[in-house]
């Protein structure tokens, strides 16, 4: 018996992990459902796009001009080997557009907005106040959950672009003031180098990271345990749960839209 110990060990993971995926996807599905379905909650929707999408402008900000101004000074660095140090430019806007850009972006708000969520809305399942929504006949999934996924599949795309161009002005910042490229010739380089899917997929990227950031702290949060625990614990896994999500599903995304 102490043999089978370790894979029954194993098995109640796996059943536990397909079980917690499948419970994701159901909440995913009915979410979608009640976005697409009247009623409508349009001052819940744009409640939470000014708190997730405006009051994350500032930190999603400096992060992208900071990684712009470091990616800057890492590719001249390495292209100095080689004599390539005029790759700067193209390198710098293509690398903020596709990859840096949108994943930065993404886990800036995951750390903001998925904790915030989660703990909202496990403080208001502790205070029974989603128990009192629906003694009122009002739908919580429809009325909590849905203007917040909308929301954040909205303004995340949007935060994405401001990051892009804020990213690629710190690159060119370095690149004038610390590494002596002419302003002129940089910004051509940038231009000329920079192609609209660069700029797209990076949006597409966006909006998907910005599902899943407010799919899972309205999974978390609706479904914390008791108590201040529980509402630590469900903050907890949500920004744990949509960093790897983000980070995993970047890489399918960039699998789709680059394979060729």
């Amino acid at each position: 018996m102490s043999l089978l110990a370790p894979v029954a060990r194993l098995g109640r993971a796996v059943l536990g992990a397909l079980a917690a995926t499948g419970r994701v996807a159901i909440f995913a599905a009915e979410s979608l459902s009640h976005i697409v379905r009247p009623p409508f909650y349009g001052r819940e929707f744009l409640t939470a796009a000014l708190q997730i999408g405006w009051m994350s402008l500032p930190v999603v900000g400096l992060t992208a001009l900071f990684t712009g101004a470091a990616l800057a000074l890492q590719i001249y660095v390495g292209g100095a080997r080689f004599n390539a140090e005029s790759v700067v430019p193209s390198i710098v806007a293509i690398g903020m557009t596709r990859e840096l850009g949108p994943v930065l972006g993404g886990l800036m708000v995951a750390a903001r907005v998925a904790s915030s969520i989660a703990a909202e809305l496990g403080t208001m399942k502790v205070t029974e106040q989603i128990d009192a929504l629906v003694t009122l006949s009002t739908n919580p999934m429809k009325y909590l959950a849905a203007p917040r996924i909308l929301a954040a599949t909205v303004t995340v795309p949007v935060l994405v672009a401001v990051g892009d161009s804020i990213g690629i002005m710190g690159g060119w910042l370095v690149g004038v003031n610390r590494l002596d490229f002419n302003s002129a010739t940089y910004l051509h380089n940038t231009i000329q180098f920079l192609e609209p899917w660069d700029v797209g997929s990076g949006l597409v990227k966006g909006a998907v990271f910005g599902f899943i950031v407010a799919l899972m702290g309205c999974y978390y949060g609706m479904n914390s345990g008791r108590g201040a625990m529980g509402v630590g614990a469900a903050t907890k896994a949500a920004v744990v749960g949509a960093s790897v999500l983000i980070l995993a599903s970047n890489y399918l995304l960039t699998e789709v839209l680059f394979s060729a």
